[in-house]
């Protein structure tokens, strides 16, 4: 037999509800986290190099901030606001096959025509089921990776149709991804490190790539469907 205070507890635990998406508790507003995403409007959000939303591709349901899978790229959606050092969390899931990736900070004068932008990206991605799991070295394509420059250290994505939990801090020069509470791994900006892997990888001919140090965050149009929710920020404390 369980005591007593403890069957009471678990009593609490099995009948009291989850968080509702896309809120914060009293804790995390008095730890400092802000939503970026308020489950009903795409507000505080625009397209990428555009004043506005796309038209078309990107909609707002059932607490979700959703690209449709499907018909053609309409193009990469923006925070309206520009961040340095932070600290995002997001939940995300995909279909069979998905692939999307969240990039940051991007400096939208970096690119000049289309609707795509640039910065360092942490990938989403069905592992098992998209085939850029198995391109670049070593798995750094595969979802957490820092695209194209270092693979998780641990795969630890759910499979499609299951939420994930991603986390991106940027503390100073330090940055790390997170995936469902598990560390991926960490870099330093503007280290030799980090200067050698981009001269190995897709983006050595871009001018600036890599030296942008405040920019939005960026949500991409893959052309397949990815939904979002509990889109938040904290800043450093002052």
């Amino acid at each position: 037999m369980l005591p007593s205070a403890l069957s009471s507890l678990l009593v609490i635990l099995a009948v009291s509800p989850t968080a509702a998406p896309n809120t914060l508790s009293p804790q995390e507003k008095k730890a400092g986290w802000r939503l970026l995403f308020d489950g009903k409007t795409t507000k505080g959000w625009r397209g990428f190099k555009s004043d506005t939303m796309p038209d078309g591709g990107w909609l707002v349901g059932d607490g979700m901030l959703r690209r449709v899978a499907g018909g053609e790229k309409v193009g990469d959606i923006v925070t309206i606001e520009q961040f340095e050092s932070f600290e995002l969390m997001l939940e995300w899931r995909i279909p069979p096959a998905g692939n999307s990736g969240i990039k940051y900070p991007v400096d939208e004068s970096m690119v000049t025509s289309g609707r795509s932008g640039l910065g360092f990206e942490y990938q989403i991605l069905d592992n098992a089921g998209h085939p850029d799991a198995k391109q670049g070295k070593g798995g750094n394509r595969t979802s957490g990776a820092l695209y194209d420059l270092i693979a998780p250290k641990v795969d630890v994505v759910r499979e499609p149709g299951r939420w994930n939990e991603s986390k991106i801090l940027i503390h100073g020069s330090q940055v790390e991804h997170w995936l469902n509470g598990k560390k991926l791994l960490e870099f330093e900006l503007g280290s030799p490190a980090l200067k050698a892997l981009i001269g190995e990888s897709k983006y050595k001919a871009i001018p600036r790539f890599g030296e942008i140090r405040k920019g939005h965050i960026l949500l991409q149009d893959h052309g397949d469907g990815v939904d979002f929710r509990n889109i938040k920020v904290r800043l450093p404390q002052k």
